[in-house]
């Protein structure tokens, strides 16, 4: 079975679907308010995100980090991404998308 890239107007859906039509009926049931403007069958069955495209390219393992300053903050973010800024030294945004996705992750 396939496996589909499909953007909406608000999220980004990764699907295994038989075809395009079955792979935006997924889309219609979980985001019924959403309209697909993209999407792409890929290339294997797998998927993959690339930490450099992320801003992810230092030797320490961010996932912990983050996770350690969630942690400690108790789960506020913005004071999570202060943590990681003083541990790692890294800007805002980068501390940012590091603690907001191992939010999403269920740190």
């Amino acid at each position: 079975m396939p496996l589909f890239e499909v953007e909406t107007n608000a999220h980004i859906i990764i699907t295994w679907a038989d075809n395009e039509d079955a792979a935006t009926e997924v889309v219609k049931e979980a985001y019924p308010s959403d309209d697909v403007v993209r999407m792409t069958k890929r290339p294997r069955d797998t998927w993959v995100i690339s930490k450099a495209a992320l801003g992810l390219t230092t030797d320490v393992d961010p996932c912990s980090v983050a996770r350690d300053c969630l942690s400690k903050s108790a789960g506020d973010k913005v004071h999570a991404i202060r943590l990681y800024m003083g541990e790692t030294g890294v800007d805002l945004e980068a501390a940012r998308k590091v603690i907001e996705s191992n939010m999403v992750m269920g740190w």
